[in-house]
């Protein structure tokens, strides 16, 4: 088959899928805004869009995010026009509809299946807005504009046909007539990749070397930030610090913004929250505090097997890669009582769950936890099973999506 993938940061989501696609004999090509790509899929032919406008300044502000995706369906369907008019015609597009690129694609290729993947629809109540009290949505105003954005899923739906979400709680997002087309398959953990290493060592600053004899507690975010609980993290620190003191923390993650409001102007989350505990941190205790920033993937597996206590929070939001390779990775993990980590955590079997909100929790846990050396056995060997029997990339996961794109094809 001729097969398109699109996405805005191809892969993306499909990292291993396509490539293993083309593995299989398939004539596979992506549709990307990045330019750098090429060579590192040399069996995927990699095409670029660019986008010819930016978003207006003076549209309702309500309209703003639907305009943005407009502009990127807008330039993704002359790009589409591009590759037909080269003699490209897929049998099938596989596409992340997030970003709206793919609006206008069947306009181009009627006759291709279109399956989506759908990541997280947006819900006015009951999921990640106004779940955190100390930050709720700013007026009214953001149900509509949550109503807009959806706008983009809606507008995509009745073109597509069939559905793929990477976990039960983010397909049950969606609405019920939507939901019925939607298989769930995550995207797959490497288990033969992500897996313990007790000898593991990592050295900071060039004067300070880790290993697994250390007590170490990791907290990892793409960005830090409140939808994954930093500031509560951050809050728990003073005390932990004063009452484990050969504990060191080491926290992985950039200083932008993945997902909310960002911080007000000039500052980042972040040095908001660092700002917030720093004066009840002693000079001593602080040099613990180990910031890592964006880490190249294998410090990050590194930074796993190190961990003596992974800490991972989130709101009813996307559940992260990084908590599924921790459960890869052996690590003994506390983690939030929310609706997707409870999917994949079950309280003191692969895992401790506790209240996003309740700090004093979290820390207890985290002291019982570096305490009990055969509790987070118990808990790093079942949470490594559950990952291996359940998002095994290559036994689970890339199998029942092949047979996911077959079907899709066929229907």
């Amino acid at each position: 088959m001729n097969i398109l993938f699109v996405h805005q940061n191809f892969p993306g989501q499909f990292k291993f899928l396509a490539p293993e696609l083309a593995k299989h004999g398939h004539n596979v090509h992506a549709l990307t805004l990045r330019t750098d790509i090429s060579s590192l899929f040399p069996t995927v032919k990699v095409s670029s869009y660019s986008l010819s406008r930016s978003s207006s300044t003076t549209i309702h502000p309500w309209l703003s995010d639907l305009e943005s995706k407009v502009i990127r369906g807008d330039a993704c369907f002359r790009a589409a026009l591009k590759l037909k008019n080269q003699g490209f015609t897929p049998d099938t597009i596989i596409a992340h509809p997030g970003w709206g690129e793919s609006l206008f694609l069947k306009e181009v290729w009627p006759d291709a299946k279109l399956g989506l993947y759908c990541e997280f629809f947006y819900n006015t109540s009951g999921f990640d807005i106004n779940f955190d009290p100390e930050f709720p949505a700013s007026s009214h105003d953001n149900s509509c504009r949550l109503i807009l954005k959806n706008a983009n899923n809606m507008l995509q739906f009745p073109s597509m046909d069939a559905g793929l979400s990477p976990t039960h709680w983010q397909a049950s997002t969606y609405p019920s007539d939507i939901r019925q087309n939607i298989s769930v398959i995550h995207d797959g953990i490497d288990v033969t990749k992500v897996i313990p290493n007790n000898s593991v060592k990592i050295t900071l600053n060039n004067n300070l070397t880790l290993s697994r004899q250390d007590e170490v507690i990791t907290f990892v975010n793409r960005n830090l930030e409140p939808y994954r609980g930093y500031h509560i993290f951050m809050r728990a620190l003073p005390e932990l610090l004063k009452t484990r003191p050969k504990m060191h923390v080491l926290i992985v993650g950039d200083k932008g913004v993945s997902y909310g409001a960002a911080p007000p102007s000039g500052m980042t989350w972040k040095s908001i929250f660092i700002s917030e505990v720093r004066h009840l941190i002693s000079d001593a205790d602080w040099d613990r505090v180990h910031f890592m920033g964006s880490v190249p993937y294998h410090h990050f597996l590194a930074i796993l097997q190190l961990s003596r206590a992974h800490i991972y929070l989130s709101y009813p939001f996307v559940l992260s890669w990084s908590l599924l390779e921790a459960m890869s990775a052996k690590c003994a993990i506390i983690a939030s009582n929310t609706l997707p980590v409870k999917e994949v955590i079950t309280h003191q079997n692969s895992g401790l769950l506790v209240d996003f909100f309740d700090i004093n929790q979290l820390i207890e846990q985290i002291n019982m936890l570096l305490d009990d050396q055969l509790l987070r056995k118990y808990l790093g060997d079942n949470a490594r099973k559950y990952c291996i029997n359940n998002f095994s990339l290559h036994d689970i996961c890339v199998p029942r999506q092949l047979d996911w794109v077959n079907s899709l094809s066929s229907s």
